[in-house]
């Protein structure tokens, strides 16, 4: 086997896995009808509190624009609300509504339950090596 066959193999292996953990994430937010980027969204305010829609951008690594859309979709449904930031009237901070608290704790309950079953068949050194693997490609 060559090394190109060894590496092609190796990208295709992660893009399946990659996309079967997709897949399963999607599944796990369809009782909520949330998309994974309301879903981050979610997750960065419950664990941030309040913050102003660029820092909700940068935390999520989108353009300001498609935070302002997700806040929005978010918002519309009840789960986030803006207001106004008190160190500068300008400026506008999100935050989790009560019903927007108790979704997100149910979805990152929903998610560590997805996690434990996806990576469940693993040992704890097994666990801890794709860890550690994963946070060295993610740089």
């Amino acid at each position: 086997m060559t090394e190109d066959t060894t590496d092609d193999s190796l990208a295709e292996t992660f893009w399946a896995v990659a996309s079967r953990l997709r897949r399963q994430t999607r599944e796990s937010l369809a009782p909520w009808d949330i998309t994974p980027s309301q879903s981050r969204a979610l997750g960065v305010l419950g664990r941030h509190g309040e913050v102003r829609p660029g820092t909700l951008a940068e935390h999520l690594r989108i353009a300001p624009r498609s935070a302002t859309e997700v806040i929005d979709d978010l918002q519309t449904r009840g789960l986030v609300e803006r207001r106004p930031d008190p160190a500068d009237r300008r400026a506008t901070l999100v935050a989790l509504t009560d019903e927007g608290n108790r979704v997100s704790t149910a979805i990152r309950a929903a998610r560590r339950a997805e996690a434990d079953r996806f990576f469940g068949h693993l040992d704890e050194t097994d666990r801890a090596e794709l860890a550690r693997i994963l946070r060295t490609l993610r740089g």
